[in-house]
């Protein structure tokens, strides 16, 4: 195992590990000797790392560095910058927020110099039209989509006929102006793309499509590399 690789796992050690943890538990956690627990953690602290304890007595991390500030050089900063921007910009509102949210806690962690970096290299992030809004709230699809679960949408098509499905949420997917649910579609028993903004209300179900989900996908790439293959 690279060095770089093992003081990795010796940081995601010293922060699950019940504290202090000892220098024996942390060797036996990791498969190495004392001796090469006792030099990685005198390159974490050389590194940057706030590790109280010595030998004996046991090892506390005081001050997670798993984004340590130094490691960003100023085109991390920027590309950084650009990528939140966009987010913010085709994002749902809750999406939008947490990327602010990143945006400001990052900065918080720079050192002044590069905080100013942050800000002058990308000033704003162009977005040639609005936003489609939606008549309703994005939060349930998402926990939907995180918990596996279908949901029952009332969705208006193309021709304002509206109509009530049952639909597994597979993936939301963003474009510069809207944002459409990836879904298997229950009553058409196909895969289907509904946009955000023709949906008029949603409900979570107590269906679980967790046996389905991997081969539904499956399902979906496939047939568009078949799609791909055909062009």
């Amino acid at each position: 195992m690279a060095k770089s690789e093992r003081l990795l796992q010796l940081m995601q050690a010293l922060r699950v590990l019940p504290s202090p943890v000892t220098a024996h538990r942390l060797a036996e956690e990791m498969d190495v000797s004392l001796r090469t627990i006792y030099r990685d953690i005198d390159s974490l602290r050389a590194a940057g790392a706030r590790i109280e304890g010595e030998r004996g007595f046991g090892y506390q991390l005081t001050e997670d560095y798993a984004l340590p500030p130094q490691t960003l050089t100023r085109i991390e900063i920027e590309a950084l910058a650009l990528g939140l921007g966009e987010i913010k910009c085709i994002g749902d509102p809750m999406l939008a927020d947490a990327a602010a949210s990143v945006l400001a806690k990052v900065a918080a962690t720079l050192p002044s110099e590069r905080e100013q970096q942050l800000f002058h290299a990308i000033s704003k992030i162009y977005r040639p039209q609005p936003r489609f809004t939606f008549a309703i709230d994005i939060a349930p699809i998402r926990t939907a989509c995180w918990n596996e679960q279908a949901v029952r949408i009332d969705y208006q098509d193309h021709n304002n006929d509206v109509s009530t499905r049952v639909i597994y949420p597979l993936s939301l997917m963003y474009t510069e102006r809207k944002l459409t649910i990836l879904s298997w579609c229950c009553k058409r028993e196909d895969f289907r793309m509904f946009r955000a903004d023709r949906i008029l209300a949603v409900e979570i179900t107590d269906i679980s499509f967790r046996p389905k989900r991997v081969s539904l996908l499956n399902q979906y790439l496939a047939k568009l590399t078949a799609c791909e293959t055909e062009d």
